[in-house]
């Protein structure tokens, strides 16, 4: 009997370049995600105006055909004037991240389905960032809650324990509530970036199974990928709504 082999395609949808403070360029970045095995990665920018978005996009397009790899554009929302403004200009760029630790921005975010990922909800606080609520909002609106790894990697010993703690509860609740979970390396170098396998079973101490924590890095992606796809389609209005010729 034939074994059936599933081969797994690989997303880090968070990374930042050095358009957005990063220290790392385009181009450096997607050649070492190329090297460890990804399928696609999203520069998180933040905006600034129209003429941004186009260099930006004019820059992916260039660095995607050279390297060989999937490249898409994602802006990250800081506060919830900003998040606002990104929700109606939704159609212009692929991925719609907002940057968590905020318990008001990060309410925003779970209830508003044009977000795909909410960033490191637990960022410098002492609680989590999420409630039960805010899970079934999250499950609801289809918003990705994330498990930021530079967040881990760069916090000190004393903080460190908490902040673990923080993101398994995070995945309990989201879990429990079938809220999305997605595992980005937050990076702003390519020496940031991680082996996606390392990644997938690093996360399985906070209470994924290897198989929950592989979907977090490349199911739940795709699935972000394929409602980008759906967004740029002309008939689209808004999550759920599409306009419909008789």
């Amino acid at each position: 009997m034939e074994k059936i082999i599933l081969i797994m395609n690989y997303f880090d949808l968070h990374v930042h370049s050095a358009f957005s403070g990063g220290q790392s360029s385009l181009e450096e970045l997607a050649s070492t995600a190329k090297m460890l095995g990804y399928k696609g990665i999203c520069f998180a920018e933040y905006y600034e105006n129209e003429n941004q978005l186009k260099k930006l996009e004019n820059e992916i397009r260039k660095t995607s055909e050279k390297i060989g790899i999937k490249i898409l554009l994602g802006f990250e929302a800081r506060s919830v004037k900003e998040l606002r403004f990104l929700a109606e200009i939704r159609k212009k760029f692929d991925v719609l991240l907002v940057r968590g630790g905020d318990l008001k921005l990060n309410r925003e975010a779970v209830e508003t389905p044009e977000v795909d990922i909410l960033t490191h909800p637990e960022y410098e606080r002492l609680d989590s960032g999420l409630d039960h609520i805010m899970a079934k909002l999250a499950a609801k609106n289809d918003v990705a809650i994330e498990v930021n790894f530079r967040q881990i990697a760069l916090s000190s010993k004393a903080t460190r324990s908490k902040i673990l703690s923080n993101i398994q509860n995070n995945i309990k609740l989201a879990k429990k509530f079938n809220a999305p979970i997605i595992l980005c390396s937050g990076a702003i170098s390519h020496f940031e970036l991680k082996d996606p396998y390392i990644m997938a079973s690093f996360a399985t101490i906070f209470g994924l199974e290897l198989k929950e924590a592989k979907n977090a890095i490349s199911t739940v992606p795709e699935k972000i990928i394929k409602k980008i796809e759906e967004r740029k389609n002309e008939k689209w209005i808004m999550p759920g709504v599409k306009i419909v010729k008789k």
